[in-house]
Protein backbone atom coordinates (compact mmCIF):
# COMPACT_ATOMS: atom_id res chain seq x y z
CA UNK A 1 0.00 0.00 0.00
CA UNK A 2 1.35 3.43 -0.77
CA UNK A 3 2.11 5.51 1.75
CA UNK A 4 1.53 8.97 1.93
CA UNK A 5 3.19 11.56 3.91
CA UNK A 6 1.60 14.80 4.85
CA UNK A 7 0.66 16.90 7.51
CA UNK A 8 -2.45 16.82 9.91
CA UNK A 9 -6.00 17.96 10.37
CA UNK A 10 -6.09 21.58 11.64
CA UNK A 11 -7.02 25.43 10.49
CA UNK A 12 -10.38 24.01 10.24
CA UNK A 13 -9.52 21.84 7.61
CA UNK A 14 -8.95 17.75 7.33
CA UNK A 15 -5.51 18.39 6.28
CA UNK A 16 -3.39 21.37 6.74
CA UNK A 17 -0.94 21.55 3.76
CA UNK A 18 -3.46 22.72 0.31
CA UNK A 19 -0.77 20.40 -1.51
CA UNK A 20 -1.21 17.25 0.28
CA UNK A 21 -5.12 17.95 0.21
CA UNK A 22 -4.48 17.86 -3.32
CA UNK A 23 -2.95 14.60 -3.60
CA UNK A 24 -5.03 12.75 -1.04
CA UNK A 25 -8.59 14.13 -3.20
CA UNK A 26 -6.48 12.34 -6.01
CA UNK A 27 -6.22 9.46 -4.60
CA UNK A 28 -9.74 9.28 -3.62
CA UNK A 29 -10.63 9.97 -7.21
CA UNK A 30 -8.50 7.59 -8.45
CA UNK A 31 -9.96 5.31 -5.81
CA UNK A 32 -5.83 4.31 -4.83
CA UNK A 33 -5.81 2.66 -1.02
CA UNK A 34 -2.97 4.61 0.64
CA UNK A 35 -1.86 5.29 4.57
CA UNK A 36 -1.34 8.70 5.45
CA UNK A 37 1.79 9.49 7.80
CA UNK A 38 2.57 12.61 9.41
CA UNK A 39 5.96 13.95 8.06
CA UNK A 40 8.05 17.13 8.46
CA UNK A 41 8.90 18.58 5.15
CA UNK A 42 12.92 17.93 5.98
CA UNK A 43 11.92 14.63 5.48
CA UNK A 44 10.98 14.98 1.81
CA UNK A 45 13.89 14.67 -0.98
CA UNK A 46 12.20 18.05 -2.15
CA UNK A 47 12.10 19.30 1.65
CA UNK A 48 8.10 19.80 1.44
CA UNK A 49 5.39 17.15 2.16
CA UNK A 50 3.21 15.47 0.14
CA UNK A 51 6.12 12.75 -1.13
CA UNK A 52 4.92 9.15 -1.08
CA UNK A 53 6.81 5.92 -0.70
CA UNK A 54 5.28 3.26 -2.94
CA UNK A 55 7.31 0.16 -2.16
CA UNK A 56 10.56 1.31 -1.68
CA UNK A 57 10.10 4.15 -4.80
CA UNK A 58 10.01 7.54 -3.13
CA UNK A 59 8.25 10.36 -5.33
CA UNK A 60 7.86 13.97 -3.74
CA UNK A 61 6.15 16.75 -5.45
CA UNK A 62 1.95 16.60 -5.62
CA UNK A 63 2.32 16.83 -9.31
CA UNK A 64 4.70 14.11 -9.83
CA UNK A 65 2.75 11.86 -7.29
CA UNK A 66 -0.12 12.43 -10.11
CA UNK A 67 2.47 11.64 -13.02
CA UNK A 68 3.58 8.12 -10.91
CA UNK A 69 0.00 6.83 -9.93
CA UNK A 70 -1.32 7.76 -13.72
CA UNK A 71 1.68 5.84 -15.14
CA UNK A 72 1.62 2.99 -12.48
CA UNK A 73 -1.96 2.46 -12.35
CA UNK A 74 -3.18 3.36 -16.12
CA UNK A 75 -5.08 6.07 -14.46
CA UNK A 76 -6.02 9.23 -16.80
CA UNK A 77 -7.82 11.77 -13.97
CA UNK A 78 -8.66 14.17 -16.88
CA UNK A 79 -10.35 11.15 -18.97
CA UNK A 80 -13.21 12.67 -20.88
CA UNK A 81 -11.61 16.37 -21.43
CA UNK A 82 -10.94 17.62 -24.87
CA UNK A 83 -7.34 19.11 -26.05
CA UNK A 84 -8.65 22.32 -25.16
CA UNK A 85 -9.96 21.21 -21.99
CA UNK A 86 -6.53 19.43 -21.06
CA UNK A 87 -4.47 22.47 -21.88
CA UNK A 88 -7.11 24.70 -20.05
CA UNK A 89 -7.01 22.57 -16.72
CA UNK A 90 -3.17 23.16 -16.93
CA UNK A 91 -3.54 26.55 -16.83
CA UNK A 92 -5.76 26.85 -14.14
CA UNK A 93 -3.70 24.79 -12.11
CA UNK A 94 -0.73 26.41 -12.87
CA UNK A 95 -2.52 30.00 -11.43
CA UNK A 96 -3.86 28.80 -8.90
CA UNK A 97 -0.32 26.96 -7.39
CA UNK A 98 1.72 29.56 -8.77
CA UNK A 99 -0.26 32.87 -7.97
CA UNK A 100 -3.30 32.45 -6.04
CA UNK A 101 -1.22 30.18 -3.47
CA UNK A 102 1.04 32.61 -2.68
CA UNK A 103 -1.69 34.69 -1.76
CA UNK A 104 -2.87 31.94 0.37
CA UNK A 105 0.15 31.32 2.11
CA UNK A 106 0.59 35.68 2.61
CA UNK A 107 -2.61 35.26 4.64
CA UNK A 108 -1.25 32.48 6.89
CA UNK A 109 2.35 33.41 7.42
CA UNK A 110 3.07 37.23 7.20
CA UNK A 111 -0.64 38.75 9.03
CA UNK A 112 0.57 38.61 12.76
CA UNK A 113 -2.85 37.50 14.41
CA UNK A 114 -3.08 34.35 11.59
CA UNK A 115 0.44 33.30 12.38
CA UNK A 116 0.24 33.38 16.29
CA UNK A 117 -2.96 31.52 15.88
CA UNK A 118 -1.84 28.93 13.13
CA UNK A 119 2.01 28.15 11.72
CA UNK A 120 3.31 29.25 15.15
CA UNK A 121 1.65 25.99 16.81
CA UNK A 122 3.92 23.90 14.46
CA UNK A 123 6.58 24.86 17.04
CA UNK A 124 5.02 24.00 20.33
CA UNK A 125 7.44 21.05 21.29
CA UNK A 126 10.64 22.55 20.16
CA UNK A 127 13.03 23.28 23.16
CA UNK A 128 11.54 26.61 24.86
CA UNK A 129 14.95 28.16 24.63
CA UNK A 130 15.16 27.73 20.83
CA UNK A 131 11.02 28.09 19.81
CA UNK A 132 10.41 31.75 19.20
CA UNK A 133 13.61 32.06 17.18
CA UNK A 134 12.55 29.27 15.27
CA UNK A 135 9.02 30.42 14.78
CA UNK A 136 10.74 33.66 13.21
CA UNK A 137 13.40 31.94 11.51
CA UNK A 138 10.73 29.83 9.44
CA UNK A 139 8.38 32.99 8.77
CA UNK A 140 11.23 34.90 7.79
CA UNK A 141 11.99 32.30 5.46
CA UNK A 142 8.72 32.15 3.94
CA UNK A 143 8.44 35.93 3.61
CA UNK A 144 11.75 35.32 1.63
CA UNK A 145 10.01 32.88 -1.03
CA UNK A 146 6.68 34.72 -1.30
CA UNK A 147 9.37 38.02 -2.75
CA UNK A 148 11.05 35.44 -4.87
CA UNK A 149 7.84 34.51 -6.78
CA UNK A 150 7.24 37.87 -6.73
CA UNK A 151 3.97 38.18 -4.68
CA UNK A 152 5.81 39.32 -1.77
CA UNK A 153 7.02 42.69 -3.42
CA UNK A 154 3.47 44.01 -3.57
CA UNK A 155 1.16 45.60 -0.69
CA UNK A 156 -1.15 43.49 0.35
CA UNK A 157 -3.81 45.15 -1.39
CA UNK A 158 -2.38 44.64 -4.52
CA UNK A 159 -1.94 40.51 -3.69
CA UNK A 160 -5.23 40.80 -2.91
CA UNK A 161 -6.12 42.25 -6.75
CA UNK A 162 -4.31 39.79 -8.09
CA UNK A 163 -5.75 36.78 -6.04
CA UNK A 164 -9.06 38.28 -6.85
CA UNK A 165 -8.13 38.13 -10.26
CA UNK A 166 -7.80 34.59 -10.05
CA UNK A 167 -10.48 33.95 -7.86
CA UNK A 168 -12.99 35.64 -11.07
CA UNK A 169 -11.77 33.19 -13.74
CA UNK A 170 -11.85 30.44 -11.75
CA UNK A 171 -15.80 31.42 -10.87
CA UNK A 172 -15.69 32.06 -14.52
CA UNK A 173 -14.50 28.59 -15.73
CA UNK A 174 -16.95 27.07 -12.94
CA UNK A 175 -20.36 28.67 -13.49
CA UNK A 176 -23.49 27.11 -12.51
CA UNK A 177 -21.48 23.51 -13.48
CA UNK A 178 -20.87 20.69 -10.46
CA UNK A 179 -17.12 20.93 -11.19
CA UNK A 180 -15.09 22.91 -13.48
CA UNK A 181 -15.10 20.75 -16.59
CA UNK A 182 -19.01 19.06 -16.01
CA UNK A 183 -20.74 16.75 -14.10
CA UNK A 184 -17.24 14.84 -12.92
CA UNK A 185 -14.26 16.01 -11.01
CA UNK A 186 -11.17 16.03 -13.12
CA UNK A 187 -7.34 16.31 -12.03
CA UNK A 188 -6.90 20.33 -11.91
CA UNK A 189 -10.99 20.27 -9.31
CA UNK A 190 -8.41 18.46 -6.84
CA UNK A 191 -5.77 21.41 -6.40
CA UNK A 192 -9.22 24.33 -7.11
CA UNK A 193 -10.84 22.18 -3.93
CA UNK A 194 -7.67 22.62 -1.79
CA UNK A 195 -6.41 26.24 -2.41
CA UNK A 196 -9.75 27.53 -2.02
CA UNK A 197 -11.06 25.16 0.97
CA UNK A 198 -7.24 26.72 2.58
CA UNK A 199 -8.21 30.56 1.71
CA UNK A 200 -11.99 30.18 2.59
CA UNK A 201 -11.46 28.29 6.35
CA UNK A 202 -12.76 30.65 8.75
CA UNK A 203 -9.86 29.71 11.21
CA UNK A 204 -8.08 32.58 9.24
CA UNK A 205 -9.59 36.18 9.29
CA UNK A 206 -8.54 38.01 5.81
CA UNK A 207 -9.11 40.24 3.49
CA UNK A 208 -8.34 36.66 0.62
CA UNK A 209 -10.48 34.66 3.05
CA UNK A 210 -13.48 37.41 3.12
CA UNK A 211 -12.88 38.06 -1.02
CA UNK A 212 -13.42 34.20 -1.74
CA UNK A 213 -16.52 33.33 0.04
CA UNK A 214 -17.48 36.21 -1.77
CA UNK A 215 -18.34 34.18 -4.38
CA UNK A 216 -21.24 31.94 -4.02
CA UNK A 217 -20.17 29.41 -6.49
CA UNK A 218 -16.95 28.64 -5.33
CA UNK A 219 -18.43 28.29 -1.70
CA UNK A 220 -21.03 25.69 -3.11
CA UNK A 221 -18.07 23.93 -5.03
CA UNK A 222 -16.03 23.44 -1.79
CA UNK A 223 -18.62 22.21 0.43
CA UNK A 224 -19.83 19.71 -2.74
CA UNK A 225 -16.13 18.38 -2.69
CA UNK A 226 -15.84 18.24 1.23
CA UNK A 227 -18.67 16.57 1.45
CA UNK A 228 -17.41 14.15 -1.51
CA UNK A 229 -14.36 13.11 -0.33
CA UNK A 230 -14.62 14.48 3.65
CA UNK A 231 -18.04 13.58 4.77
CA UNK A 232 -16.35 12.80 7.99
CA UNK A 233 -14.89 17.03 8.50
CA UNK A 234 -17.45 19.25 9.67
CA UNK A 235 -17.45 22.54 7.63
CA UNK A 236 -19.31 25.37 7.56
CA UNK A 237 -17.63 28.39 5.67
CA UNK A 238 -20.65 30.40 5.02
CA UNK A 239 -21.63 31.01 8.55
CA UNK A 240 -17.92 32.79 8.86
CA UNK A 241 -18.75 34.70 5.69
CA UNK A 242 -20.27 37.91 6.01
CA UNK A 243 -19.71 40.00 3.13
CA UNK A 244 -20.94 41.02 -0.15
CA UNK A 245 -21.39 38.44 -2.90
CA UNK A 246 -20.01 38.97 -5.97
CA UNK A 247 -21.48 37.63 -9.45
Amino acid sequence: MIVLYGSNPGFGLPEVSPYVTKTEVQFKMAGIAYRKVPAAPNQSPKGQVPFIDDGGDIIADSTFIRVHIERKFGIDLDDGLTPLQRAQAWAFERMLENQFGWAMSHARWIIPENFEKGPSHFFDAAPPETREQMRADVRARVADYLRATGVGRHTPEEILMLADRSLRALSELLGDKPFLFGDRPVGVDAAAFALLAAAMTPFFTSPLQERACAYPNLVAYVDRIMRLYYPEHTWDVASGAHVEEVG
